[in-house]
C-alpha cells in the first residue's frame, strides 16, 4: 500500500494549461488519473505503466493531455493543454497492478485536487 497526494489543481481560463502532480510514498506499478465533476461518475482520464512505455487515454482528452513518470521521484504527472469547461473536476490519482485501465484494477488513491475551467 502506498500513499498518494496530488497537487496542481486550481481555476483556469478555458485554453490555458495545468500540470498535475501525484507524489507517491514509494515505488508504483501503473498509474492513473481520474475525474468526477458536478453530478457525474468518476471517470478514467489516463494511465501509465510502471516504466512509462505503455499509456492510455480517454477519448475526450487525446491530443491534449499527456501523462508520464518520474520513478526517481517516485511521481506521476498529467499535463493538460486546451483545457476546456468540461474538464471541470476533482482530480484523482492512483496506483494500481492488475491489468486493464478500469477503476476497479487500482488499489491506492488520492484525496483529489480540484480543476476547475471557466468558458
Amino acid at each position: 500500500q502506498v500513499q498518494l497526494v496530488e497537487s496542481g489543481g486550481r481555476s483556469v481560463q478555458a485554453g490555458g494549461s495545468l500540470r498535475l502532480s501525484c507524489a507517491a510514498s514509494g515505488y508504483t506499478y501503473k498509474m492513473g488519473w481520474f475525474r468526477q465533476g458536478p453530478g457525474k461518475l468518476r471517470e478514467g482520464v489516463a494511465g501509465i505503466d510502471s516504466r512509462g512505455g505503455l499509456t492510455y487515454y480517454a477519448d475526450s482528452v487525446k491530443g491534449r493531455f499527456t501523462i508520464s513518470r518520474d520513478n526517481a521521484k517516485n511521481t506521476v504527472y498529467l499535463q493538460m493543454d486546451s483545457l476546456k469547461p468540461e474538464d471541470t473536476a476533482m482530480y484523482y490519482c492512483a496506483a494500481g497492478v492488475a491489468m486493464g485501465w478500469g477503476s476497479n484494477t487500482y488499489y491506492s488513491w488520492g484525496q483529489g485536487t480540484q480543476v476547475t475551467v471557466s468558458s
